[in-house]
């Protein structure tokens, strides 16, 4: 168990929501987004490590997004001398929906050797069965699997709100371990331990992280990350 995890968990009602204030590529508004992204998305002659999530992964509220975790896993990988691209494909206040509904799209566009997942939490937020937040993550990765070669699957925990109950925060909770462990995946338990709930890592809204925030979830992250590209 994230230690601390019932009682920082207040902080996520609005984490992987948007701003109306431009900061950010894809909506602001909560719902789910269109297929088609902005300029994040480019294909790329390496490798590819998509990023396929939330604002957590978009770099909500950031000067620059070369300050978001994604970006950060780019300069750990080209410190290792491990010839990948990262590909953020994070677009704010999406639901798994709408990760689903893109995920063909950005497959074709960037073939990915390695497809990190971030999505479920704005489920979460919305109370949406766990069953079905389960079984849209599942066809993400069976789509992914469609590719050939298939890429490598990270799967980023997130957690669900504790005034829903504590039956709902267990049946969420379990879908991250459930899924990596069905499909082979490559878990990080919870993507915002140690940060969620600590002012000084996240911006003014108390729920995205400030740059300080967004290294400590790449440190989390890059574990994952440094096993699934070793040659």
């Amino acid at each position: 168990m994230i230690v601390g995890r019932l009682g920082i968990l207040v902080v996520l009602a609005s984490a992987c929501g948007g701003r109306s204030d431009g900061r950010t590529a894809g909506r602001s508004d909560g719902r789910d987004s269109a297929p088609a992204l902005g300029t994040t998305v480019r294909p790329t002659d390496r490798p590819a490590v998509l990023f396929l999530g939330t604002s957590l992964t978009a770099g909500y509220g950031l000067s620059d997004p070369s300050l978001a975790y994604p970006a950060l896993i780019q300069a750990k990988l080209d410190s290792a001398g491990r010839s990948f691209k990262v590909v953020n494909a994070g677009v704010s206040g999406e639901s798994s929906a709408g990760a689903l509904a893109r995920i063909d799209w950005l497959l074709r566009q960037n073939p990915a050797a390695v497809l990190v997942i971030e999505t479920g939490a704005n489920d979460g937020l919305r109370g949406q069965d766990p069953d079905s937040v389960r079984g849209r993550i599942q066809q993400i990765i069976d789509h992914a699997a469609r590719q050939d070669p298939p890429p490598r699957i990270v799967l980023l925990g997130m957690e669900a709100m504790p005034n829903l109950g504590t039956n709902y925060v267990r049946r969420f909770r379990a879908i991250y371990p459930e899924l990596a462990r069905a499909n082979g995946a490559v878990l990080v338990p919870f993507l915002l331990a140690d940060v969620a709930g600590v002012d000084s890592l996240n911006q003014d809204d108390g729920v995205h992280p400030t740059p300080a925030g967004q290294r400590i979830l790449a440190e989390h992250v890059w574990k994952a990350i440094e096993l699934v590209t070793r040659r």
